[in-house]
């Protein structure tokens, strides 16, 4: 989702010096003798919904599908609760210079098909992870290595319409700065010193893949093979649409060792029904809540709730094919549309404190953050300044108001009632109609993002891959980048992000990435709202359940009774 050597502790997010809020008495850690008494092999269940791809880590880009790919797999680090990288697979990872480095692999891992983990193995996984004519979406996460351009590279055309379309053009199979020099050496060469760069190990697009899932990636992600924590509980484990089934991996030693004996991801496209079997004890844990129970969670749940700080925002993403957000005009309206979300009144009323509004494009717990960026003030409400800019906008170009403004979003995550109050805004405040597009299924907005096909604004947010400022503002809105699926394009941006990797320290580095932060505000092509304090419930057969620093349940420390 989203580490050594640095002159402070490189990345770490504040949340463990955050006090908890709205946390019942069990929501904190829980004595010796109660866990002692889990039952270790008992199976959970656990809300979930159907994921966007085929479950390979370098393919993998949205919660779903990744806090299952994040069970099955384990990478050379991983992050404990706070954020801090803690070594796994590797038993080192150096470099003398932030460019060249040096990762000794842990000898004896194994797949759970057999299969040895060596140090090839990451070369392997990480060539076919970059190589674009693999179309893996999280390719773009080697774009430090050096030749990644070779192998990632790609024509794009232009029809008639003016749609492009890319096709991959790689001019070489593998990246010159990975080398396995002997089963557990592997050196990695970047393209520019980075000093950071060994913080993103950690995340999915890194995990190592047996040779299977290279010689036939699509069977593999439907019965992936991993050496992770759990894995599949047999051929055909995803049933599709209804439920993913893993058990616990016996033969795993890492550090996060499963404490129950499986879980059972069950999928729902309404929070409110999820909520019901939670009460009556037939899902165990959720971390995603119908709205009308931000109010009442705690009471529902007394000692089997939690909520703190994590690293996962919300934004109201724009598509620039958008005639009415094009030009002079269209930015003068991403401006008014801003102004017009009354989001401290949303986060209160809607979602009971367990937001807060946003004051960036990245939030308050990862390091680095900053408050009023130029151009940060369209992030506060003013009717009055929303109307003014609209009626300049309307002046240059008017805006085609035949249809309503619709708002993309998945019903299952409890967003009809903030798009609904976001839209009465755009009502008042701008004298336009605008409504829901409903999608039961995340993965379904996530494929007409990436397809330009939606006709109005979608619901967007970023849950951090690894705990850096870089991770919320590079992947999303660099060009080309894998979740920019609104194909957000700006060389200033882009050049001041190159800077901030090429920093050599972490200040310097995230002084660059928050100018770049600046460009955004000019640009506005998301609207960021609001930074999440996420709230999780459980039911009467669990001890104990807790988040992570990016706001991911850590199944594997779930107990049981």
């Amino acid at each position: 989702m989203r580490f050594t050597r640095t002159s402070k502790a490189l990345g770490m997010v504040a949340i463990a010096a955050l006090a908890l809020t709205g946390c019942g008495a069990g929501g904190g850690s829980n004595d010796g003798a109660s866990q002692a008494a889990g039952d270790p092999n008992k199976v959970i269940t656990a809300y979930s919904n159907e994921p966007q791809n085929p479950l390979l880590p370098a393919n993998t880009g949205e919660v779903y599908g990744g806090r299952v790919v994040e069970l099955l797999f384990e990478g050379l680090r991983t992050y404990d609760a706070d954020g801090k990288p803690v070594n796994a697979l590797a038993e080192s990872i150096e470099s003398s210079d932030a460019q060249n480095w040096t990762i000794k692999v842990k000898k004896g891992q194994k797949f759970t098909n057999g299969e040895a983990i060596t140090a090839k193995t990451f070369v392997d996984s990480w060539n076919f992870a970059a190589n674009s004519k693999n179309l893996q979406q999280n390719g773009f996460f080697f774009e430090s290595v050096a030749g990644y351009a070779d192998v990632s590279a790609v024509t794009t055309e232009k029809s008639a319409d003016g749609k492009e379309t890319t096709t991959p053009a790689p001019t070489a199979e593998t990246m010159s700065g990975l080398t396995a020099t002997d089963d557990s050496t592997l050196t990695v060469k970047l393209a520019q010193p980075e000093a950071d760069w060994s913080l993103r190990l950690g995340y999915s697009a890194f995990f190592p893949m047996p040779s299977v899932a290279l010689a036939d990636p699509k069977t593999f992600g439907e019965n992936p093979v991993g050496n992770g924590p759990y894995k599949m509980e047999k051929t055909g484990a995803w049933v599709h649409d209804q439920s993913i089934s893993l058990v616990k991996n016996a033969d795993y030693s890492g550090p996060r060792e499963a404490k129950n004996g499986g879980v059972n991801f069950k999928f729902y496209t309404d929070p409110g029904p999820a909520y019901t079997d939670l009460q009556a004890n037939n899902l165990d844990v959720s971390d995603v809540l119908p709205s009308n129970a931000l109010k009442t969670y705690v009471t529902d749940f007394q000692d089997r709730n939690s909520t703190k700080p994590v690293a996962t925002n919300s934004t109201l993403n724009i598509p620039g094919y958008n005639p009415n957000f094009q030009g002079e005009a269209g930015l003068l309206r991403r401006q008014a549309l801003s102004y017009a979300i009354n989001r401290e009144e949303i986060t209160k009323v809607i979602f009971n404190g367990t937001r807060t509004p946003a004051k960036a494009f990245a939030p308050p717990v990862i390091d680095g953050f900053k408050e009023n960026i130029p151009g940060s003030e369209v992030l506060k409400f003013d009717a009055a300044k929303a109307k003014d800019l609209w009626a300049q906008a309307e002046k240059i170009k008017p805006y085609d108001n035949s249809k309503p403004l619709q708002i993309a979003s998945n019903t299952d995550g409890g967003n009809k009632e903030w798009i609904d109050a976001v839209a009465n805004g755009f009502k008042n405040n701008l004298g336009i109609q605008a409504e829901i597009q409903p999608f039961a299924k995340f993965a379904e907005v996530l494929n007409l993002r990436k397809s330009q096909m939606l006709p109005g604004l979608s619901r967007a947010g970023w849950q951090g891959d690894y705990p850096s400022l870089y991770n919320f503002l590079g992947p999303v809105w660099a060009t080309g980048a894998p979740s920019n699926y609104e194909k957000y394009t700006n060389p200033e941006f882009d050049k001041l992000l190159q800077e901030g990797l090429a920093a050599k320290s972490t200040d310097e580095a995230n002084e660059k990435f928050n100018e770049a932060q600046g460009i955004l505000f000019k640009d506005l092509p998301g609207l960021p709202l609001w930074d999440q304090a996420k709230p999780i419930v459980w039911s009467e057969n669990v001890i104990k359940a807790e988040t992570g620093w990016n706001g991911g349940v850590l199944y594997y420390d779930i107990t049981a009774k």
